[in-house]
């Protein structure tokens, strides 16, 4: 059914069955009630199938979980039986003094239970646990086994299942009883039915019984999961048990007065009736995990035998009753150019994602590269303002050290100038004679 929110206007969808409930809306989390009366929903919520369909209107139904029992209830049966067994075996605990050779039969199964109380209530109550989800897994099963008695593909209506009789057949199968068509077949075969009416494509209905099978198989093998889980723990929770008595056996050993023979036999008495003791846990899981061991996969198979009667079914007298109007001569040959046409398809799609993909990651590339290549031109222009900005400054500093020596070299010029031009002007206008004495051969 298809209704929409009264707060945000959202379309939202449920099954049929939930008419009346509250719930909240997902986009606006306000609290709403899922309409009841049918006419106050969208025509194209009605499920109506042709002329034939016309005054009922198709709803469906919700699918009930068809393996998975509830796990509460499951829970409250083994809880009950944990509490039933413990109570028969309360009468025959035997006294603390008794000792083992002098157990009934009884008083040994009872001892067993209550030695290592917490450890054997754990085992027994993962036990009883799996029986009971065991014991209602085996009512779905007769639930199913009993719906593959129905006639859900009668030849009343039709030798051959087409375009014109189909909803005839889908019709047949919502009168079906409620309790037998909520079943892994009914359901199955109203899909099948369902997916034909719309697509007219007998290899369709092929593909899609093929993955339903899948997913049923799937389910069923999910629902073991929690008694293989007990399966695993009992046995090693009777291997703790046993662990945790050889721990108090061993500890309880007292060698302190070796001269006293009878308190050593004594201790050593005790520490050998502890070792007993502690094997009995482990003794209680073995047998509670191999007693649990042969109902369990006795049940997956019998419900794997279902699916298999199911599938063969749907192989056997569904599919070759199906007439998607190709001819009958050219109906394999159609056939087998269809499914090369899809899986074509599906090959091209398959190909033109990878070239998304490719083309997406070479952009990526293309991007990178820039964004280094800007990164590379950004460091060589800072070096080389960094450089050209030093060699700048080495060559002012330099400039101004030789004008400062040119400077120096000048000033030095400028004083000797001024001297001599002191010492010419305290000469004046004289003259200095210097007079050369001719020395002559002879004298």
């Amino acid at each position: 059914m298809e209704f929409l929110c009264p707060s945000c206007q959202m379309q939202l969808k449920s099954e049929p069955d939930q008419a009346g409930q509250l719930v909240r809306c997902p986009g606006c989390n306000s609290r709403l009630q899922i309409p009841a009366d049918p006419a106050n929903m969208p025509s194209s919520s009605l499920m109506k199938r042709g002329a034939a369909n016309s005054t009922t209107g198709r709803y469906g139904w919700k699918e009930t979980d068809p393996t998975n029992p509830d796990m509460f209830v499951s829970l409250g049966i083994g809880v009950a039986l944990l509490a039933f067994w413990f109570l028969i075996l309360l009468p025959f605990n035997p006294a603390a003094g008794k000792s083992n050779s002098a157990y009934t039969t009884m008083e040994f199964v009872a001892s067993l239970f209550f030695k290592h109380f917490l450890v054997s209530v754990l085992n027994t109550l993962f036990f009883c646990w799996s029986i009971a989800i065991l014991f209602l897994k085996f009512q779905k099963l007769r639930h199913q086994k009993a719906a593959l008695l129905l006639d859900v593909l009668p030849l009343r209506i039709g030798k051959e299942i087409n375009a014109g009789n189909v909803a005839q057949f889908i019709d047949h199968v919502y009168k079906l009883p409620r309790k037998l068509r909520d079943s892994l077949m009914v359901n199955r075969i109203r899909k099948a039915l369902e997916l034909f009416e719309i697509r007219q494509s007998a290899s369709d209905v092929r593909e899609m019984m093929a993955s339903q099978s899948d997913i049923d198989s799937a389910r069923i093998g999910g629902s073991y999961t929690l008694t293989r889980a007990f399966l695993w723990a009992i046995p090693l929770l009777g291997f703790i048990g046993t662990v945790i008595g050889l721990s108090q056996a061993i500890g309880g050993m007292n060698f302190a007065n070796i001269e006293d023979v009878g308190k050593i036999v004594s201790s050593i008495n005790n520490v050998t009736s502890g070792l007993g003791t502690a094997f009995d846990a482990t003794l209680l899981g073995l047998v509670l995990a191999m007693t649990l061991n042969f109902p369990l996969n006795s049940l997956s198979k019998q419900e794997d035998d279902n699916l298999n009667a199911i599938d063969a079914f749907c192989n056997e007298v569904l599919l070759p009753r199906l007439n998607d109007g190709v001819g009958a001569g050219n109906g394999d040959a159609a056939a087998i150019a269809d499914t090369v046409v899809k899986q074509l398809a599906n090959a091209h799609q398959d190909l033109l994602a990878d070239l998304n993909a490719l083309s997406s990651r070479m952009v990526d590339y293309a991007t990178s590269l820039d964004e280094k290549m800007a990164a590379f031109q950004n460091t060589v222009t800072e070096e080389f303002v960094t450089k050209t900005a030093a060699m700048r400054d080495e060559s002012d500093k330099a400039v101004k050290e030789s004008m400062e020596k040119v400077s120096t070299y000048l000033g030095g010029l400028d004083s000797g100038i001024k001297s001599l031009n002191e010492v010419l002007g305290t000469l004046g206008g004289k003259q200095i004679v210097i007079e050369t004495k001719r020395k002559w051969p002879w004298s």
